[in-house]
C-alpha cells in the first residue's frame, strides 16, 4: 500500500464527508458490516480503501483484485475471512468469472457469518455490476453504498492547494486554476504534475507561481 494513501491526506469535499465518517467509524461497536463505494477512475476509491487498512485496529487486509485476477481465488481469498477488516478493491474486475464469483459468494457469507468489516470498491453501484450469479449480486448489496463523483475543476484546484500544503508547498487558487486548466484531466496525472512540481521547485528553489510553473512543465 502507498505510505501516503491516509485519511489525513485525503481532502473530504462535502458530498464525502458521510463516507469519512462511515469509513472512521466501521470498526467501532455499531459500525457498519459492509461499506461499498463504487465510482469512475480517480475519484479517489484506492486511496480510501488503504488509508482504511492503515488506521483500522486488529488485522485487515487490501486486496487489490485487478492484479490479482490471474491467481486461483481460492489462494487469494484463503483464511482472509479470519481478518477482522478485509478490503476488497476494484471488485468489478473479477466479475465474470465463475471461479471468483463462486469463491466470492462463499467469502461474503462466511465473513458475514463471522462479524468481520468489509469494505469493497466497484466501477459502478452493486446492481449495475455485470454479475452473472444472482447470489452474488444480493451479496454485493449489502450493506451500505456511497458514491464517489469526479470533482468539478474547482473541485480539482481544492484538492491540489491542499495536497501542496501537505507536502510544505504554498499554491495559490490562481496557480492551482491555471494548472488545472492545462494539465490531464484525471485527478492521478494532476497529481503527477504536483509531483514534477514539487521536484522543480526544490532543485530551483522558487515559489509556484505561473511563470515558474509553466518553465517547470514546458507550457
Amino acid at each position: 500500500m502507498r505510505d501516503d494513501a491516509t485519511l489525513e491526506n485525503f481532502l473530504a469535499l462535502p458530498q464525502t464527508l458521510p463516507l469519512m465518517d462511515a469509513l472512521q467509524s466501521q470498526m467501532q461497536p455499531g459500525g457498519e458490516a459492509v461499506i461499498y463505494v463504487y465510482g469512475p477512475p480517480g475519484t479517489g476509491k484506492s486511496h480510501l480503501l488503504q488509508a482504511s487498512c492503515h488506521v483500522a485496529e486488529g488485522d485487515t487486509l487490501y486486496l487489490p483484485l485487478a492484479q490479482l485476477r490471474r491467481y486461483s481465488p481460492g489462494e487469494v481469498l484463503q483464511d482472509v475471512d479470519r481478518l477482522d477488516r478485509i478490503c476488497l478493491d476494484d471488485i468489478h474486475t473479477v466479475l465474470g468469472d465463475p471461479g471468483w464469483e463462486s469463491a466470492l459468494f462463499h467469502f461474503y457469507n462466511s465473513a458475514r457469518q463471522q462479524g468481520r468489516r468489509l469494505l469493497v470498491s466497484g466501477d459502478a453501484a452493486p446492481r449495475a455490476l455485470a454479475v452473472k450469479l444472482p447470489d452474488l449480486r444480493s451479496r454485493l448489496a449489502w450493506g451500505v453504498v456511497y458514491q464517489l463523483v469526479e470533482g468539478s475543476d474547482e473541485d480539482k484546484s481544492a484538492i491540489l492547494q491542499f495536497r501542496a500544503s501537505r507536502r510544505g508547498l504554498s499554491l495559490s487558487p490562481g496557480v492551482a486554476s491555471f494548472i488545472v486548466s492545462r494539465a490531464p484531466r484525471a485527478m492521478e496525472q494532476l497529481l503527477g504534475v504536483l509531483d514534477q512540481l514539487d521536484e522543480a521547485s526544490l532543485a530551483q528553489q522558487r515559489a509556484l507561481s505561473i511563470p515558474f510553473v509553466k518553465q517547470a512543465l514546458g507550457w
